[in-house]
């Protein structure tokens, strides 16, 4: 049976010395964060993910959500139980707002426990995850009589929320969407129509399930421009607070799906559902964009959580299955084979995954960082960084990191040999819960063609030249310093590629628009292995002048650095040159020639 143990000591790396969030202390929410409060946080949240959430993953994947003939839905054993443990211990409360029960806790700390709960068990996590999507978008756009009525008891996690977008007639094209709005002499609207792949959408878990609808009010215009957002809960919410009745809000069906069994992925039927208006009549994407935005980092991070659990587990096996001899001469020389670790193949899809989990966990920590900053910064010129690289960098973490975890799930699969494909070492539910997250959210191609289509040009390419010159001013700050310069050179090298290819699409993408369509998905890969490159060279710089102290940690580090450096930077090239390959070829056969 697989395992999990949190990367603890990763984290207060990057927490402690390569973010140096202390230095933050004046700013609301981060001078409660102390590094001590900050640990204990971690330690405990550690402990509930390794003993209460992994030994749950295997039992969700076998025994999935039941539905029952009246639509309810029963959770798989022992999640209900998780899940009031999870509540009674106030996690969901760390990073929301005080005003509604919260802590106010930084959202880059809630983050790093987003991934152990992720890490330990992707399909609850999904549960909370999608809590508070919902939490947000309330929080950011609706009146204070929803907030008031909705969100103290979603911050404590005694109600649970949904996102409901999808249709079966259509998925990213959300113009096309069908379910209705009729509005009530009360100000309520009744809500009809149905929904597919509502993640969460029925369970026993919790006592209310607030879902987030978009539907069209009846007499708007077609396209998005005439979507709504509206808030219908499973019950409705008496005027005392209390329950009140049923909501014809109901589960049609639970989707049979290829992984994340543990969570009840749910059609779900309205039939003159009573819901309230979320926000401005026909605003209701730019309210639901709140929602999405937060589950986009969610899932990149899923990315990273699928990656780094089957990897522990395929350095676990590697260490211990014996098989052959090491190419050098026997390792083990009293035993009949060498441990399969030795051997060079298996050696580099293991530090792939490393390479890539402890790079990808420092740039979705460091953005979350800028997403406090955003938020928290008296700065104007600090809060407008912030912003850009929040609206650069979500396509990126969810594109890039998402297509990297899954690639390195069916790595650590590949090291079990046919064990890997053995459903009792768990390692072929990592590969099946990952997979969806190249798909939910906005599938991958859609996330490269955001950033190519829309992300780049914002405000004339502001983000790209600021995180380009932030890279720049790294490179000459450190240029001369000996021992840093093969981190140096690496990232150099990335960043021009990164750049080159930019230009490229900035001369050929507006004159063609297939180029841009062409090249988006390797131009995603290009920026994501830049940005983990950069976050290599830093944390190089850090770990460098304690690589030769007692703590192993930092003289690893470093070699993964360098691994890092020397195996993955030269990739961009590749991306480079189908970036600029163009489209020709790409669209060159007719549909009849496929």
């Amino acid at each position: 049976m697989a395992s999990y143990k949190a990367p603890i000591r990763d984290m207060q790396f990057i927490f402690d010395e390569l973010l140096q969030v202390d230095q933050y202390e004046a700013l609301e929410g981060f001078g409660e964060a102390t590094k001590e409060t900050r640990d204990q946080i971690l330690e405990e949240s550690a402990k509930f993910c390794e003993s209460v959430l992994a030994p749950l993953n295997k039992i969700g994947d076998e025994h999935g959500c039941v539905r029952a003939d009246d639509g309810s839905v029963t959770a798989p054993p022992g999640f209900k139980e998780a899940y009031a443990q999870y509540v009674e211990s106030g996690w969901p409360t760390i990073g929301a707002v005080t005003e509604f029960g919260g802590q106010g806790l930084p959202h880059v700390l809630t983050l790093a426990l987003s991934e152990m709960v992720s890490s330990s068990n992707m399909a609850w996590a999904m549960y909370p995850g999608l809590s508070h999507g919902a939490y947000s978008a309330i929080l950011a756009h609706g009146s204070q009589e929803l907030k008031e009525k909705y969100l103290p008891k979603m911050v404590t996690g005694e109600w649970t929320g949904t996102m409901n977008l999808t249709e079966p007639h259509c998925g990213t094209d959300l113009g096309m969407l069908r379910t209705k709005a009729e509005p009530n002499a009360d100000g309520s609207f009744n809500i009809t129509g149905q929904k597919i792949f509502i993640s969460a959408g029925e369970h026993d878990m919790a006592d209310n399930i607030i879902h987030l609808v978009i539907a069209r009010i009846a007499g708007a215009p077609a396209g998005t421009k005439g979507i709504s957002l509206f808030v219908v809960p499973k019950f409705i919410i008496n005027d005392d607070g209390t329950l009140g009745a049923r909501n014809p809000a109901v589960c049609g069906k639970i989707e049979e799906k290829m992984g994340i069994h543990g969570n009840s992925t749910c059609v779900m039927n309205y039939d003159g559902a009573k819901g309230w208006l979320v926000g401005e009549e026909g605003k209701g994407l730019n309210a639901m964009f709140v929602m999405m935005n937060v589950a986009r980092l969610g899932v990149g991070l899923q990315g990273l959580t699928q990656s780094e659990v089957s990897y522990q587990n395929a350095v676990i096996y590697a260490k211990d299955r014996i098989q052959g001899r090491s190419l050098t001469g026997p390792k083990n020389p009293d035993g009949p084979a060498d441990p399969i670790i030795v051997h060079p193949d298996i050696r580099r899809m293991l530090m792939d995954a490393k390479a890539f989990n402890e790079g990808a966990r420092a740039f979705v920590l460091w953005t979350a960082l800028h997403s406090d900053l955003l938020h928290l910064s008296p700065d104007e010129a600090a809060r407008t960084k912030a912003n850009d690289y929040m609206a650069l960098l979500t396509p990126v973490i969810k594109g890039y990191m998402t297509d990297k975890g899954f690639a390195n799930a069916v790595n650590a699969q590949q090291v079990y040999g046919g064990h890997g494909f053995i459903e009792e070492w768990g390692m072929s539910q990592f590969v099946r819960d990952a997979r969806i997250a190249m798909i939910y959210e906005g599938a991958n191609g859609v996330q490269a063609l955001d950033l190519v289509g829309r992300k780049l040009g914002q405000n004339s390419g502001r983000a790209l030249q600021t995180f380009l010159a932030e890279m720049d001013a790294f490179v000459a700050a450190n240029k001369d310093d000996v021992a840093l310069a093969p981190f140096v050179e690496g990232l150099v090298t990335a960043k021009s590629r990164l750049q080159e290819a930019s230009m490229w699409l900035m001369q050929n993408a507006m004159m063609n628009f297939d180029n841009a369509g062409a090249a988006s998905s390797d131009y995603m890969h290009l920026f994501g292995i830049t940005g983990l490159a950069y976050m290599w060279a830093l944390m190089a710089k850090t770990a460098a002048p304690k690589a030769n102290n007692s703590d192993p940690f930092y003289a690893t580090k470093l070699k993964t650095a360098r691994y890092y450096m020397e195996r993955v930077v030269p990739e961009t090239a590749m991306h480079l040159a189908k970036v600029k390959a163009g489209s020709a070829a790409v669209m060159a056969l007719s549909a009849d020639e496929f």
